[in-house]
């Protein structure tokens, strides 16, 4: 199974991002296929919060559009939404400790980890900070 990152969904969605051809793409791809592909709930909550932040695009996302851009995400039947399981402690203090993870990095951490404890197979990402847990298999789909 494929997890998607925030930083993929968000340059899907916003038209005038540098990779957003490459990056819809890819989404609607996995979203069209059979097989299943995954988004974690905290990649949910920060594509949410990052397209509708005004500091962050001008003009931002309306709540409806990106609300409208979940819900056609969230349409694919072989979506899967990932959130914490049982192992969760468990398998985040093993990537937080020896990765001496702290700060800002206990987010990508805690995305990993639900990763991890789902059995993904690829998680695909723009940013290379995920190269920091060796037990989750990272790829950039828009760089070929």
């Amino acid at each position: 199974m494929i997890a998607v990152d925030t930083n993929l969904l968000v340059y899907a969605h916003r038209a005038e991002s540098t990779f957003h051809d490459q990056a819809r793409r890819a989404i609607a791809a996995l979203a069209a296929a059979r097989a299943s592909w995954a988004i974690p709930w905290p990649c949910v909550h920060e594509f949410y919060g990052v397209v509708t932040n005004a500091r962050a695009f001008q003009p931002a996302s309306s709540t409806a559009q990106a609300s409208l851009q979940l819900t056609r995400w969230f349409a694919s039947p072989s979506l899967v939404l990932l959130h914490e399981g049982a192992n969760h402690w468990s398998t985040l203090h093993a990537l937080l400790v020896p990765g001496r993870v702290i700060g800002g990095q206990v987010h990508d951490a805690r995305i990993a980890a639900i990763c991890i404890e789902h059995g993904v197979d690829e998680f695909w990402t723009a940013d290379r900070d995920f190269n920091r847990f060796p037990t989750l298999t990272v790829r950039n789909p828009l760089v070929i």
